[in-house]
Protein backbone atom coordinates (compact mmCIF):
# COMPACT_ATOMS: atom_id res chain seq x y z
CA UNK A 1 0.00 0.00 0.00
CA UNK A 2 0.89 3.56 -0.42
CA UNK A 3 2.41 5.24 2.48
CA UNK A 4 -0.50 7.41 4.38
CA UNK A 5 -0.04 10.94 5.18
CA UNK A 6 -0.08 9.90 8.63
CA UNK A 7 3.25 8.09 8.46
CA UNK A 8 5.36 10.57 6.67
CA UNK A 9 6.62 14.39 8.19
CA UNK A 10 5.34 17.13 7.15
CA UNK A 11 5.93 18.64 3.62
CA UNK A 12 7.22 21.51 5.03
CA UNK A 13 9.89 19.58 7.05
CA UNK A 14 11.38 17.10 3.99
CA UNK A 15 11.07 20.32 1.21
CA UNK A 16 13.52 22.10 4.02
CA UNK A 17 16.24 19.87 3.69
CA UNK A 18 16.06 19.80 -0.02
CA UNK A 19 16.25 22.73 -0.18
CA UNK A 20 19.46 22.81 2.23
CA UNK A 21 20.95 20.70 -0.09
CA UNK A 22 20.21 22.45 -3.22
CA UNK A 23 22.00 25.25 -1.97
CA UNK A 24 25.04 23.51 -0.02
CA UNK A 25 25.43 21.47 -4.35
CA UNK A 26 24.93 18.81 -2.78
CA UNK A 27 22.57 17.09 -5.67
CA UNK A 28 24.79 18.43 -8.79
CA UNK A 29 27.99 17.01 -6.79
CA UNK A 30 26.13 13.52 -6.65
CA UNK A 31 25.60 13.69 -10.15
CA UNK A 32 29.08 14.37 -11.19
CA UNK A 33 30.15 11.19 -8.92
CA UNK A 34 27.99 8.86 -10.47
CA UNK A 35 28.52 10.03 -13.77
CA UNK A 36 31.86 9.56 -13.52
CA UNK A 37 31.38 5.70 -12.46
CA UNK A 38 28.88 4.78 -15.11
CA UNK A 39 31.62 6.55 -17.95
CA UNK A 40 34.31 3.92 -16.40
CA UNK A 41 32.26 1.42 -16.55
CA UNK A 42 31.18 1.42 -19.64
CA UNK A 43 34.68 1.98 -20.92
CA UNK A 44 35.19 5.64 -20.84
CA UNK A 45 37.16 8.30 -19.12
CA UNK A 46 36.32 9.81 -16.16
CA UNK A 47 35.79 13.25 -18.04
CA UNK A 48 33.73 14.12 -21.00
CA UNK A 49 35.50 15.30 -24.10
CA UNK A 50 32.34 15.84 -26.40
CA UNK A 51 28.66 16.96 -25.05
CA UNK A 52 25.69 18.05 -26.25
CA UNK A 53 22.97 20.83 -25.90
CA UNK A 54 19.42 21.11 -26.26
CA UNK A 55 15.97 22.80 -24.58
CA UNK A 56 12.78 21.74 -23.44
CA UNK A 57 9.68 23.73 -22.53
CA UNK A 58 7.18 22.65 -20.02
CA UNK A 59 4.02 23.71 -18.91
CA UNK A 60 4.55 25.33 -14.79
CA UNK A 61 1.67 24.45 -12.03
CA UNK A 62 -0.05 28.04 -10.29
CA UNK A 63 3.11 28.15 -7.35
CA UNK A 64 5.42 29.51 -10.40
CA UNK A 65 5.38 33.28 -10.36
CA UNK A 66 4.03 34.67 -13.62
CA UNK A 67 7.28 36.73 -14.04
CA UNK A 68 9.18 33.73 -13.64
CA UNK A 69 7.34 32.52 -16.88
CA UNK A 70 6.80 33.00 -21.03
CA UNK A 71 5.72 32.12 -23.95
CA UNK A 72 7.74 29.53 -26.47
CA UNK A 73 5.93 30.07 -29.70
CA UNK A 74 7.68 27.24 -31.58
CA UNK A 75 6.61 24.66 -29.14
CA UNK A 76 3.06 26.41 -28.64
CA UNK A 77 3.84 25.82 -24.12
CA UNK A 78 3.48 29.09 -22.08
CA UNK A 79 6.15 28.17 -19.11
CA UNK A 80 9.43 27.37 -18.13
CA UNK A 81 12.74 26.19 -20.47
CA UNK A 82 14.83 23.09 -19.43
CA UNK A 83 18.39 23.91 -20.62
CA UNK A 84 20.64 21.05 -20.67
CA UNK A 85 24.06 20.12 -21.56
CA UNK A 86 24.73 15.91 -21.33
CA UNK A 87 27.99 14.04 -22.26
CA UNK A 88 27.79 11.47 -25.64
CA UNK A 89 25.83 9.01 -23.37
CA UNK A 90 23.28 11.65 -22.39
CA UNK A 91 24.13 11.92 -18.57
CA UNK A 92 23.54 15.31 -17.25
CA UNK A 93 26.82 17.96 -17.21
CA UNK A 94 24.97 20.95 -16.29
CA UNK A 95 20.90 22.31 -16.12
CA UNK A 96 19.64 25.74 -16.70
CA UNK A 97 15.68 26.66 -15.99
CA UNK A 98 14.64 30.05 -17.47
CA UNK A 99 11.32 31.36 -18.33
CA UNK A 100 10.21 29.62 -21.81
CA UNK A 101 10.80 32.68 -24.18
CA UNK A 102 14.39 32.75 -23.52
CA UNK A 103 16.12 32.37 -26.59
CA UNK A 104 18.16 28.82 -26.67
CA UNK A 105 21.46 30.69 -27.78
CA UNK A 106 21.20 33.04 -24.32
CA UNK A 107 20.51 29.87 -22.05
CA UNK A 108 23.61 28.16 -23.60
CA UNK A 109 26.00 30.87 -23.47
CA UNK A 110 25.52 30.68 -19.88
CA UNK A 111 25.73 26.49 -19.73
CA UNK A 112 28.84 26.65 -21.50
CA UNK A 113 30.32 28.72 -19.34
CA UNK A 114 29.67 26.49 -16.46
CA UNK A 115 30.78 23.07 -18.18
CA UNK A 116 33.64 25.12 -19.76
CA UNK A 117 34.68 25.95 -16.28
CA UNK A 118 34.09 22.60 -14.71
CA UNK A 119 34.88 20.36 -17.35
CA UNK A 120 38.35 21.57 -18.79
CA UNK A 121 38.27 18.70 -21.24
CA UNK A 122 35.51 19.24 -23.15
CA UNK A 123 36.46 19.84 -26.97
CA UNK A 124 32.88 18.96 -29.11
CA UNK A 125 29.39 20.10 -28.38
CA UNK A 126 26.91 18.87 -30.75
CA UNK A 127 23.87 21.68 -30.72
CA UNK A 128 20.32 21.66 -33.18
CA UNK A 129 19.90 24.61 -35.79
CA UNK A 130 17.77 26.56 -33.01
CA UNK A 131 21.22 27.89 -31.81
CA UNK A 132 22.61 30.89 -33.77
CA UNK A 133 26.14 31.40 -34.84
CA UNK A 134 26.90 33.78 -31.93
CA UNK A 135 26.99 31.00 -30.06
CA UNK A 136 28.95 28.91 -31.71
CA UNK A 137 31.50 32.20 -31.78
CA UNK A 138 31.32 32.09 -28.05
CA UNK A 139 31.89 28.57 -28.08
CA UNK A 140 35.21 28.75 -30.01
CA UNK A 141 36.30 31.49 -27.66
CA UNK A 142 36.15 28.93 -24.95
CA UNK A 143 37.70 26.33 -27.03
CA UNK A 144 34.90 23.90 -27.60
CA UNK A 145 34.32 23.23 -31.28
CA UNK A 146 30.21 23.76 -32.03
CA UNK A 147 28.81 21.65 -34.41
CA UNK A 148 25.12 22.49 -35.87
CA UNK A 149 23.26 19.26 -36.54
CA UNK A 150 20.66 19.52 -38.92
CA UNK A 151 17.72 17.77 -40.47
CA UNK A 152 17.74 16.04 -43.41
CA UNK A 153 16.50 17.82 -46.04
CA UNK A 154 12.80 16.58 -46.84
CA UNK A 155 12.48 14.52 -43.06
CA UNK A 156 8.97 14.61 -41.77
CA UNK A 157 7.49 13.79 -38.60
CA UNK A 158 10.14 12.41 -35.56
CA UNK A 159 13.59 11.49 -36.70
CA UNK A 160 16.72 10.57 -34.57
CA UNK A 161 19.29 13.40 -35.62
CA UNK A 162 22.85 12.05 -35.13
CA UNK A 163 24.74 12.44 -32.05
CA UNK A 164 21.90 14.72 -30.96
CA UNK A 165 19.26 11.67 -30.33
CA UNK A 166 21.41 10.84 -26.97
CA UNK A 167 20.06 14.30 -25.80
CA UNK A 168 16.61 14.02 -26.64
CA UNK A 169 16.43 10.49 -25.04
CA UNK A 170 17.94 12.44 -21.78
CA UNK A 171 14.51 14.30 -21.95
CA UNK A 172 13.02 11.25 -22.62
CA UNK A 173 14.33 9.44 -19.15
CA UNK A 174 13.54 12.87 -17.26
CA UNK A 175 9.80 12.47 -18.28
CA UNK A 176 9.75 8.86 -16.61
CA UNK A 177 9.60 10.94 -13.36
CA UNK A 178 6.12 12.44 -12.23
CA UNK A 179 7.64 15.54 -10.56
CA UNK A 180 9.14 16.52 -13.89
CA UNK A 181 6.28 16.15 -16.02
CA UNK A 182 5.53 19.80 -15.36
CA UNK A 183 7.80 22.37 -13.34
CA UNK A 184 6.05 22.73 -10.10
CA UNK A 185 9.22 25.23 -8.18
CA UNK A 186 8.46 28.34 -7.58
CA UNK A 187 12.28 28.96 -7.59
CA UNK A 188 14.11 28.32 -10.87
CA UNK A 189 17.44 27.43 -9.10
CA UNK A 190 14.74 24.53 -7.03
CA UNK A 191 13.69 23.09 -10.86
CA UNK A 192 17.09 22.92 -11.58
CA UNK A 193 18.14 21.05 -8.33
CA UNK A 194 14.85 18.56 -9.25
CA UNK A 195 16.61 17.42 -12.02
CA UNK A 196 19.41 15.74 -10.46
CA UNK A 197 17.66 13.37 -8.14
CA UNK A 198 16.29 12.20 -11.39
CA UNK A 199 19.50 11.50 -13.12
CA UNK A 200 20.88 10.15 -9.71
CA UNK A 201 18.28 7.44 -9.84
CA UNK A 202 19.15 6.37 -13.68
CA UNK A 203 22.53 6.67 -12.86
CA UNK A 204 22.47 4.27 -9.77
CA UNK A 205 20.05 1.77 -11.78
CA UNK A 206 22.28 1.50 -14.36
CA UNK A 207 25.67 1.08 -12.33
CA UNK A 208 23.77 -1.87 -10.22
CA UNK A 209 22.03 -3.40 -13.81
CA UNK A 210 18.17 -2.41 -12.29
CA UNK A 211 15.72 -1.38 -14.23
CA UNK A 212 14.24 2.55 -14.45
CA UNK A 213 10.65 2.38 -12.68
CA UNK A 214 8.68 4.65 -14.47
CA UNK A 215 5.61 6.40 -12.60
CA UNK A 216 3.55 6.16 -16.11
CA UNK A 217 3.47 2.25 -15.84
CA UNK A 218 4.27 1.13 -12.18
CA UNK A 219 4.54 -2.70 -11.38
CA UNK A 220 3.15 -1.58 -7.59
CA UNK A 221 1.83 1.25 -5.82
CA UNK A 222 4.47 1.70 -4.02
CA UNK A 223 6.92 1.98 -6.78
CA UNK A 224 4.65 5.54 -7.35
CA UNK A 225 6.27 7.27 -4.65
CA UNK A 226 9.70 5.65 -5.48
CA UNK A 227 10.15 7.81 -8.54
CA UNK A 228 7.57 10.42 -8.52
Amino acid sequence: MAPSAARLPPWETIYSYFAKRQTDGVFARLTGLLRELVRQQEGHSAQPSGGLIDAQSVKTSTSVPARGQGADPGKKVVGRKRSIVTDTLGLLLAVLVTAANVQDSVAGTRLLDQVAAVHPGLRKVWVDSGYRKHLVEHAAALGIDMEVVERAPGARGFTPMPKRWAVERTYGWLMLHRRLARDYETLPARSEAMIHPAMTDLMARRLTGENTISWRNPTSPDQIHITG
